[in-house]
């Protein structure tokens, strides 16, 4: 049988209160996670306050110690 090399993802499990900064794409930015649900996340600015819910669609790539959140 031949064999390839694969890449995994699994959805990140997100917990209510977790200070999280996303990289890229339209939602980059710091955020911190409010509700989570099967199926959605709910994100709120740590600058305007403002909140939003998102069909879940982060995947962890790292985690690091002694970030400053939320960057200006």
């Amino acid at each position: 049988m031949e064999r390839f090399k694969v890449t995994f993802f699994k959805p990140y499990p997100f917990r209510e209160g977790q200070k999280i900064r996303i990289e890229s794409g339209k939602r980059q930015g710091d955020w911190e996670v409010v509700a989570v649900s099967e199926a959605k996340v709910q994100l709120r600015c740590p600058v305007s306050g403002r909140q939003f819910e998102w069909d879940r669609f982060c995947y962890f790539t790292e985690e690091r110690q002694n970030e400053i959140w939320p960057t200006e």
